[in-house]
């Protein structure tokens, strides 16, 4: 049976799942292939050079799919700033309605080109103030993003199950979890804990349509939940990455008195990780990864997982829970 919250009727999806937006990861074949399984799959508009190569991926991912599909767009404090307000125009000239923002308050900008071409905002926090402030923004969704979660999870290492009921107590607006999730445990765990549905990021690089290499997709299965670094807490920019040599040069040399970015900079490197992901050698860089690698035994089609997970939450709703009461 599918499960029916307020995420499912403002996104118009079957499924309470939302694929996050992840860099060099979010292209059509992986939003799409989520979009089609039921769940909301999501393109990642940086990971496209210029605007009109997101138009083009725009285009790409619609005739892959009739159903809704978003755009990721992150605004981040960088040297060499991309044209975000362009990028922005590329979605509304898309016609998306469904975008994914994060990073620092510069991203209420592109709310304010957005919302008056009616396109829902989905915004990831990490903390239940700052999801408090995006609604009184004018966000529509928030994601709250645990101290489990790949990419930055914050400075605040408060976990899920903490964050998610917390923030449930707090925001009105409807609310994604995110953050190790990975099964139908997980989905039921965030609907009780006040969300209404789940944003999964690693588990989605899983699966046979995520367009990297099966080297990467292996290591997620062979890392389990220790299998994560946090790097850049001296920066305070905090970043959650895979277990790998080249993640564990990263933290040694981080390790050290007076640590510089520039100590580690070329194995970081946007250019580097993107390279990993192609070629599939895990020496060429780190990649992105939450403890919910434990949880990851296997590489299914993302139609295969989303039913996977709303079978076992059905169960656990159905059958586990109802036997333990008397």
């Amino acid at each position: 049976m599918a499960f029916r919250t307020r995420i499912t009727e403002m996104l118009e999806i079957e499924h309470p799942i939302v694929q996050g937006g992840m860099q060099s990861v979010g292209y059509a074949e992986l939003a799409a292939a989520v979009s089609n399984a039921g769940g909301l799959g999501i393109l990642t508009a940086l990971t496209q050079p210029t605007p009109v190569a997101l138009s083009a991926e725009i285009e790409r991912c619609r005739a892959m799919t009739d159903k809704p599909f978003g755009v990721n767009m992150t605004v981040f404090p960088t040297i060499n700033a991309p044209d975000y307000r362009a990028y922005a125009q590329a979605i509304i000239d898309g016609g998306v309605k469904i975008v994914e923002t994060a990073g620092t308050q510069a991203v209420r900008e592109i709310w304010e080109m957005l919302k008056p071409h009616g396109v829902t905002i989905l915004h990831k926090c990490t903390a239940v103030r700052h999801a408090l402030s995006a609604e009184r923004a004018g966000c529509d969704i928030i994601s709250i993003d645990g101290f489990e979660c790949a990419g930055h999870p914050g400075e605040d290492d408060i976990p899920g199950l903490i964050l998610i009921p917390t923030a449930a107590d707090k925001v009105k607006i409807p609310m994604l979890a995110s953050g190790g999730f990975g099964d139908g445990r997980g989905l039921v765990a965030a609907l009780a804990l006040g969300a209404e549905g789940i944003n999964m990021g690693t588990r989605f690089c899983a699966t046979v349509e995520a367009p990297i290499h099966n080297n990467v997709k292996q290591a997620y299965i062979d890392n389990d939940e220790r299998g994560s670094f946090l790097i850049f807490r001296n920066f305070k920019n905090t970043a959650r990455v895979g277990k790998s040599p080249v993640s564990e040069e990263v933290v040694r040399r981080l390790s050290q008195p007076d640590a510089q970015f520039g100590d580690v900079q070329n194995l970081v490197a946007g250019a580097a990780g993107r390279e990993l992901l192609r070629t599939g050698d895990l020496s060429k860089g780190v990649f992105w990864a939450g403890m919910v690698q434990g949880l990851i035994h296997d590489i299914p089609t993302c139609q295969q997982l989303i039913d996977r997970i709303i079978a076992e939450a059905d169960t656990i709703v159905d059958q586990r829970l109802a036997s333990l009461r008397g």
